[in-house]
């Protein structure tokens, strides 16, 4: 850029001094006044071409007033011309000072904007993790289409269970029907608990994503503005500082066993009663999900309301907010509402005791904490648990009995009061009614239905035997389920004001109607109980962590209270260093246990394919070529895959043994044993070798069995010592094989008292007949004849033994596998010194020893495998297998169950109660010092 600036500048100081100078052509002695641009000058009419005139032109303006060429030009002209260039030379210059420092000061922000980038984490993994573009859309139409199919077939399942005729005209029968309709119904089960499980994660990881994304803005603006960070404590509200006390509190007592007796407001009442329609209206925001008829809350939950200036909620695990002044942010509030209550259930229930936490903050809201409960029901449908009633009733009953928790019992005034199931619960929990706020709901409807004296009764106190401290009318809706909370309030204002039931007598009071008067007298209730029995709770916890830090001193006197997070990362961090120790093993230990463990792998078959059906052909020649036929096959085939299974054993195997080695030491803590051994379980069932390792193995064996010449004495040796050790391995099998069939020797029989089965007396009999035909022919095939069974089977029938020629080949087997065994170790011991003579004569050697060097070659294989394998180890599989256990203790990190499962015992769970409950009692004393501050 600078380069066409500086050409721009040459063009126009030229064109400065053509235009102001007056040159006389030399040629034609004519005065040229050049006024006009230097390619239209008049100059052009004097050369042959256009091209080159304008060239000459050029040329005589750069030698212009050089007497040598014969210009003359004017003093007062040159120094008027001069005094031009001079002026734009000085502002041109001024100006590529100030485009030069722009151009400066752009370079260096781009490259602080790069620099910043690379500091942000890495994104891709969502390109593979979620799909995109068309993919995400055939996603979603493929899940809609399952989601319909699903549909379809549950609705045809639930017709043939309650259509005899269509059952019947199908020739289906009902048992079939139902086993159809079960299995469906396991399915969408396992599909939604799947979808819901993949979900959950994706949430998480966004959840953690805008987290680092803010700490990475605000890093970002703290560096640009050049300030240091200051921690400054963020002043929290009583009511959001309550709230957290009981988060923690319903975290502590998951089970239900703790007397906590801290006040809230709990929400009970008849399904589709209006009783979440009423917390909404306090909330003035529509934040629960809707549904006709259907069970929608499924699990409590707890809502802290809160006044702020802008009407927002979010909830206790979360850091998004939700403006509730946006439709959009609504229904997705609701939908997490809805996906929160449905992941809550697992196994099959339809109802959970696991508490939603949320905070809802806005202007003008009553500050206090409501917890809405599921419905109490009287029927129950097909599609719910069988205990799902008995399991609503005793969670009301639960969070009722609570001494100090604000009844909020909700009655539907459209219905029979006979048919309310939710007054005897409450009767029975508060009798006296000093803790009761009773509700009607839809008054609106009731005055066009009931009886208007009834209606006065129940809002006096004179229809049901229950209590209260005050009765409330609220309408909460007109059936719509588009309207909003404030046009539901004006209808309720417009309905109270123009009704005559509520006029007429004066019965009802005017503070006892709308959302409005009944929110207000809550919160004062709420918080007037809070202020009695803050005091008491406090007490109670600070003697239960006295009692707790008393019986840790007795039981574990040396540790410290370490909590299942603190031990998981304690953990954590030792199971990463026990997997770098893993490339501080030394080759040849990688080397041995290789060596021993392909051998393991591959023994068998070279053996049993190889060695011994090649052996027992009877021919030199027909050995090698069957035994270069079956490594030919074998390395091409199996061998390759083989190998990776055996490389894959030694990498677990000196893993275990690292972990088990480190149980030895003095610093070892058995509390990890079962969260180390389920990690590495884990990451050893999901980690395998890579794929082109089998392919590069291949090769190399193919290669390797092509060599058939032993190539020094010390290998020949090897050889031999390799052979005799497999030999006397298999001959060690062979023998504990003859000894379960024939019994023990006489010797043995003698002395421990033992006797022969009648099996292995006849086995006995048919050994000598066999051992007879092996003494005659010592060079005998490996199968019998049928003159030989024959003659086997009459002699020992002469015994009065009968057997078959089934029984005499099994006893055969084991017999000859024996003998040719001991030949084979004989023939070992003749070529351990035949090794020149082997290469003298090669394959015309006087002594057999082509088995030697089929071993040799099976060694030379084994070591060529165990160096591949032990590079592949140190330099991929190791750190892929590292991967593997930094993946499963992150996903083991995220989940508290499995935590729980892994890490317990009684310092565990002495230590979590005591952690908790100091953290309570702090939070506790914390609140209480707020709360007689704003006295």
């Amino acid at each position: 850029m600078l380069r066409i600036y500086q050409n721009s500048y040459r063009r126009t100081a030229k064109k400065a001094v053509v235009y102001s100078t007056k040159v006389v052509c030399c040629n034609h002695s004519t005065l040229c006044n050049i006024t006009s641009h230097p390619r239209r000058a008049p100059h052009d009419q004097h050369s042959s071409g256009s091209g080159n005139g304008r060239q000459r032109q050029h040329e005589e303006f750069l030698l212009a007033g050089n007497p040598a060429r014969g210009w003359s030009i004017p003093p007062p002209s040159r120094g008027y011309g001069m005094l031009v260039v001079r002026i734009l030379r000085g502002a041109l210059k001024l100006r590529y000072l100030v485009l030069g420092g722009a151009i400066g000061g752009g370079v260096s922000l781009s490259k602080k904007y790069e620099d910043w980038k690379d500091g942000l984490p890495d994104m891709n993994w969502l390109k593979d993790a979620m799909p995109q573009g068309e993919r995400w859309s055939q996603f979603s139409k493929n899940l809609l289409e399952v989601g319909a199919v699903v549909k379809n077939a549950i609705d045809i399942a639930k017709e043939d269970l309650t259509s005899k005729t269509t059952v019947a005209a199908l020739g289906i029968t009902t048992d079939e029907s139902r086993k159809k309709f079960e299995k469906m119904q396991n399915q969408v089960e396992t599909l939604q608990t799947e979808i819901m499980n993949v979900q959950i994660k994706y949430q998480k990881e966004l959840e953690k994503m805008e987290k680092e994304n803010r700490d990475l803005r605000t890093q970002y603006i703290l560096l640009k503005t050049n300030k240091k960070s200051s921690a400054k404590k963020i002043k929290k509200s009583l009511i959001d500082m309550y709230s957290e006390v009981l988060d923690e509190l319903s975290g502590y007592d998951t089970g239900y066993t703790m007397a906590d007796h801290l006040p809230r407001v709990v929400v009970v009442g008849d399904q589709s009663s209006g009783k979440t329609s009423v917390l909404e209206s306090i909330a003035k925001a529509r934040i629960f999900p809707r549904g006709s008829g259907e069970m929608m809350t499924r699990a409590p939950v707890k809502v802290t309301l809160a006044e702020g200036p802008y009407h927002v909620a979010q909830f206790r695990d979360s850091e998004r907010e939700y403006d509730l002044t946006k439709e959009t942010d609504l229904a997705d509030l609701r939908r997490e509402v809805e996906f929160r209550m449905r992941a809550s259930v697992r196994g099959g229930k339809t109802v959970s005791n696991e508490v939603i936490s949320m905070t809802v903050k806005g202007p003008g809201l009553q500050r206090m904490v409501l917890v809405d409960l599921p419905g109490i029901i009287s029927t129950m449908t097909v599609d719910m648990a069988s205990d799902t009633k008995d399991s609503i009733h005793q969670m009301t009953k639960h969070y009722m009995s609570n001494p100090n928790a604000i009844i909020l019992c909700i009655q539907d005034g459209s219905v029979d009061a006979e048919r309310s199931n939710v007054t005897d619960l409450v009767m029975q929990c508060d009798p006296l009614g000093r803790r009761t706020i009773f509700v009607l709901t839809k008054v609106d409807l009731a005055e066009e239905l009931a009886d208007p004296e009834r209606i006065r009764k129940i809002l006096s106190g004179k229809l049901f035997p229950m209590k209260a401290l005050g009765y409330y009318a609220v309408v909460t809706g007109r059936g719509r389920k588009d309207d909003s909370i404030e046009a539901i309030r004006q209808y309720e204002e417009d309905f109270f004001k123009n009704s005559k039931l509520f006029h007429r007598r004066g019965v009802i009071m005017p503070h006892q109607v709308t959302s409005r008067n009944l929110s207000m007298a809550v919160s004062d209730r709420f918080w007037k109980m809070v202020r009695e029995t803050i005091e008491q709770q406090a007490d109670a916890f600070k003697a239960t962590r006295f009692n707790l830090e008393t019986e840790w001193k007795n039981n574990f006197p040396r540790l410290r209270e370490s909590g299942r997070d603190e031990l998981f990362d304690k953990a954590k961090g030792e199971i990463l260093d026990e997997v770098v120790t893993l490339s501080q093993i030394s080759a040849k230990k990688w080397d041995d246990t290789l060596t021993t463990k392909l051998w393991e792998k591959l023994s068998n078959y070279v053996f049993e394919n190889v060695y011994l059906p090649a052996a027992q052909s009877g021919s030199q020649n027909s050995f090698n070529t069957m035994v270069d036929i079956k490594l030919r096959q074998w390395a091409e085939q199996a061998l390759p895959a083989k190998s990776v299974e055996a490389g894959w054993e030694a990498l677990q195997q000196e893993f275990i043994s690292l972990m088990d080695h480190s149980k030895k030491s003095q610093d070892h803590d058995g509390i990890f044993d079962q969260l180390k051994s389920a990690v590495v379980d884990e990451a050893i069932r999901r980690h395998s070798w890579e794929d082109k390792a089998i392919d590069m193995l291949r090769v190399i064996q193919l290669n390797t069995l092509e060599d058939r010449f032993v190539h020094d004495k010390a290998e020949w040796d090897q050889a031999v010592k390799f052979l005799e050790t497999s030999v006397t391995a298999k001959l060690t099998q062979t023998e504990e094989t003859l000894s379960q069939m024939f019994g023990p020797g006489q010797m043995k029989r003698l002395t421990h008292w033992q006797y022969l089965t009648q099996d292995q007396q006849k086995r006995r009999s048919v050994k000598n007949e066999l051992d007879k035909i092996l003494k005659n022919d010592s060079k005998h095939l490996p199968t019998l004849s049928y003159d030989e069974l024959t003659t086997v089977r009459k002699n020992v029938q002469r015994e009065n033994v009968d057997v078959d020629t089934d029984y005499i080949r099994q006893t055969w087997f084991p017999v000859y596998r024996k003998h040719f065994l001991h030949q084979a170790l004989q023939r070992a011991k003749d070529c351990r010194k035949a090794y020149y003579l082997y290469t003298q004569q090669g394959a015309e050697c006087e002594i057999a020893c082509s088995d030697v060097v089929l071993f040799w070659r099976i060694q030379q294989v084994i070591k060529i495998t165990g160096n591949a394998l032990r590079q592949q180890v140190i330099n991929r599989e190791a750190r892929r297998l590292d991967k593997e256990i930094k993946a499963v203790l992150d996903e083991f990190s995220e989940d508290d169950d499995k935590k729980a499962h892994l890490l317990t015992g009684k310092r565990v769970l002495l230590a979590e109660e005591l952690i908790k409950v100091r953290q309570i009692q702090e939070k506790l004393e914390e609140f209480i010092n707020s709360l007689n501050q704003e006295k």
